[in-house]
């Protein structure tokens, strides 16, 4: 197969792909940052502690994180077609890689989120804000460039999930590395296809990480977090000054 043949191929391929994932990313984000955030506000000692509704839901995202994604397609094909009309092409890959990504981005968030320091929320907390204004103010600002991190890996992982989807019909570069690379012995265009999602991997991982080191070295400078550690640090010395008065 000469290039000018694999060229509309790889084209129309790429898109499908963008599309799918593209997609897919925005849902789970969607769904899955406040299904994150809710499970450490309803854990044990969290803001909206609630032990029963914790377990349910961490249960239901384990079940999504432990199922393979070749099992999870085939398991959501009624779903896929009740949804979109058919289980084939990059439309109907949609949705399992939707649906499997939320899972995976709730736990990222979760761990996300677990790493704010506590202090800040019991400052905002002795200041009067409620629950939605430490999530608003404080555990979401101080967490974002770990959940830009998070977000840079799940793209990630629903590009791999994309290319298995290929296996199934669900288009993209895995369809095509599938039915011209390997069913039809066109090994030079599977291993184009393979450095196409090499360097795509690779160029969103670099993007990701810059964005996450430029947050957190802003954060670091004059975000919420030192404020409000700064109005801590000048609380007792108020009190130190009214005493001596």
């Amino acid at each position: 197969m000469t290039w000018s043949e694999m060229q509309p191929l790889l084209e129309q391929a790429s898109w499908e792909t963008l599309i799918m994932v593209g997609w897919s990313t925005l849902i789970a984000v969607v769904a899955g940052l406040p299904l994150g955030v809710l499970l450490v506000l309803t854990d044990k000692g969290g803001l909206l502690q609630n032990v029963l509704v914790n377990k349910v839901i961490g249960q239901i995202v384990n079940v999504g994180r432990s199922m393979p994604f070749i099992i999870l397609m085939v398991a959501l094909m009624s779903f896929t077609r009740w949804v979109t009309g058919t289980t084939i092409g990059s439309e109907a890959a949609i949705v399992p890689l939707a649906i499997g990504g939320i899972p995976f981005f709730a736990r990222l968030v979760e761990t996300a989120v677990r790493e704010v320091d506590g202090g800040l929320v019991e400052a905002v907390q002795s200041m009067g804000g409620n629950s939605w204004t430490i999530v608003r103010k404080v555990l979401v600002p101080e967490a974002l460039p770990s959940l830009i991190a998070s977000t840079t890996t799940t793209i990630i992982a629903l590009i791999g999930y994309s290319a298995m989807a290929g296996t199934v019909g669900g288009g993209g570069l895995g369809d095509l590395a599938v039915r011209y690379g390997y069913q039809r012995f066109e090994t030079g265009l599977m291993w184009i296809t393979v450095a196409i999602l090499a360097v795509v991997i690779s160029l969103i991982q670099f993007a990701g990480d810059h964005a996450a080191r430029t947050l957190h070295r802003r954060g670091g400078r004059g975000g919420a977090g030192p404020r409000l550690r700064l109005l801590r640090a000048e609380e007792p010395a108020a009190a130190d000054v009214s005493k001596v008065a």
